[in-house]
């Protein structure tokens, strides 16, 4: 039986195609609980594109199309009349990391720190409000904002005397660590090298306070873990961040502990927001013999609110911090061509075991380089396993050969992007990367031309998730300094309804869950957002000002303004 048909069995009132899951929810004696009425309806389903009014019966949508058909089923149900307000299935960020992004509410603040002495100051003032001895984390400071100079421990040492500090930069794949968060982890000039990382230097060979991709694993074991009660704290905090946002199911890459978090909050019935979860690709056959349990769920991958069965692994770093691999130097450091963060040797054993496990595996992969090898390994496991239904990812898939763009189509894999960083990274990729291979940066365009399967995210904490900023920045592709007003690589532009697909029914497919989510359709879930603005018609510089004003989950209303 494929993965999509044993996560349909584990779920009510789905009907899969091939599958024995079930029968097709037929509607006709179901009371309605929730209606929509007097609405613009996108629905995401090609069979019916537009309706104007909704209803559903519990968790799950039991008509879509007009005003008198649903009024006609709405009974005594609660009524929400959007006045011709634009409604689109609920938005699902395929990629983000859940829990930290709810933490990193409550820590320091430092991503549009704009100058040196605005990022030290916001340290000095978040310290003072800290316990002596607390470490301070998150921050997702940007050094481009100040000029591109390298924070350094001498900047904060000063203001944090009895506070360690481990601050990453915005794309995690670089962290400031003081001169107490140094002694803590013992870290002195005398430590070597970590493969897969960096430690940066001054003149005399002292660690300056940057530790890049792997070299930031000296700090692990040093700094504390979250409690039981943090992490609930901070899944709370994220579940009504994005609620507000439209959000209604999210892709996150994260940990073992990350999904104990989860399931806690499933097993309580606290979960507001569907979450597909991913753990360590190196920790795959700890996820097949978890799933071969079957204790959550009848297929051991869970339900509609909580599955498992992605595993996330690196080929390379990032651009910002000069990580990603490409096949040729940086434009900007041309002895320079990234790192890999885990040898393709090692990617390719956990991939073809996760395969043979029937487990589906997405891979973070960001340089031309690290895409290639990529592929090349799914390439080379499709072949050696033969045909199905195993739905590969490239998480990112940002900077690509033109050559690779078709292999994407041909051979299945699912671009995961986040149109977000094209927005923020094109006021300085040209600067690293030169004026020739940005033309395939964030090539929405190119691969959906070539028949390629596209989800969108967010990557949060990394960038804000806020689907219509990503729609904005798919369509219009503007920067966030305003510098390009016709378009960053313009080319590259997709319309409203191509970035709709990839925040719905691209992102809904990327974790074979299509028969569920990710369109509205009776027998599909009831999650679905109501926004301001029609995306369709509003000059497209103004699809970021648009707000959502309502969002549904499972019939049940989560955020209202």
């Amino acid at each position: 039986m494929t993965h999509a048909c044993r996560l349909a069995a584990a779920l009510p009132l789905v009907f899969v195609l091939g599958c024995s899951s079930g029968t097709p929810p037929q509607g006709g004696e179901a009371t309605v609980t929730l209606a929509v009425v007097n609405a613009k309806i996108w629905t995401g389903d090609p069979a019916r594109p537009w309706a104007e009014a909704l209803a559903a019966a519990g968790d799950r949508l039991v008509a879509v199309g007009t005003n008198d058909e649903v009024k006609a089923r709405a009974g005594g149900a609660k009524v929400i009349d959007a006045g011709g307000k634009l409604v689109t299935p609920g938005f699902i960020d395929a990629h983000v990391h859940f829990l930290e992004g709810g933490a990193d509410l409550a820590s320091v603040q430092l991503r549009d720190a704009a100058t040196k002495q605005a990022f030290v100051d916001r340290i000095r003032d978040f310290a003072a409000s800290a316990p002596e001895g607390a470490w301070i984390t998150g921050g997702n400071w940007d050094h481009s904002l100040w000029g591109g100079e390298l924070p350094a421990k001498d900047w904060i040492d000063a203001v944090t005397p009895t506070h360690p500090v481990l601050v990453n930069r915005l794309d995690g794949h670089m962290a400031l660590a003081n001169s107490a968060a140094m002694r803590a982890a013992g870290i002195t000039r005398a430590t070597k090298d970590v493969e897969g990382g960096t430690i940066v230097r001054d003149r005399n060979g002292d660690p300056t306070g940057i530790f890049k991709d792997n070299a930031m694993s000296l700090f692990d074991g040093v700094v504390p873990d979250p409690t039981p009660e943090q992490q609930d704290r901070a899944l709370d905090a994220a579940m009504a961040y994005v609620a507000e946002r439209g959000v209604t199911s999210v892709g996150h890459m994260g940990t073992w502990a990350d999904f104990a978090a989860f399931r806690r909050a499933h097993d309580a019935g606290r979960l507001t927001t569907r979450i597909y979860a991913a753990v360590p690709l190196a920790t795959w056959a700890r996820l097949r013999d978890f799933v071969a349990k079957k204790d959550f769920g009848p297929d051991g991958r869970g339900d509609v609110w909580l599955h498992v069965g992605a595993l996330k692994g690196f080929v390379d770093g990032s651009l910002g911090s000069h990580t990603a691999a490409f096949e040729e130097p940086f434009t900007d450091a041309p002895k320079d061509r990234g790192l890999f963060v885990n040898t393709p040797e090692d990617l390719y054993t956990w991939t073809s075991n996760a395969d043979k496990a029937d487990l589906q595996v997405v891979v973070h992969a960001i340089g031309d380089r690290a895409i290639r090898t990529m592929l090349d390994i799914y390439a080379r496991v499709e072949q050696e396993d033969g045909p199905r239904d195993r739905r590969f990812r490239i998480e990112h898939a940002q900077h690509l050969r033109p050559a690779d763009i078709p292999r994407f189509a041909q051979l299945g894999v699912i671009a995961s992007m986040q149109p977000y960083h094209a927005i923020d990274d094109g006021r300085w990729a040209e600067q690293v990367i030169g004026p020739e291979r940005i033309k395939t940066t964030y090539a929405f365009r190119s691969l959906l031309d070539a028949g390629a399967r596209i989800a969108f995210g967010s990557d949060w904490y990394v960038a804000p998730p806020t689907p219509l900023e990503g729609i904005y920045a798919a369509v219009t592709r503007r920067t966030l300094d305003d510098k390009n007003p016709e378009g960053w690589v313009p080319e590259q532009k997709i319309s409203v309804e191509e970035a709709l697909h990839a925040y719905t029914t691209g992102a809904a497919y990327a974790e074979f869950a299509e028969r569920d989510k990710g369109r509205l359709a009776p027998g599909l879930l009831a999650d679905f957002v109501v926004i301001d603005q029609d995306l369709f018609t509003i000059p497209p510089e103004r699809i970021r000002d648009a707000r959502v004003t309502t969002t549904v989950v499972g019939g049940r209303v989560v955020f209202a303004r």
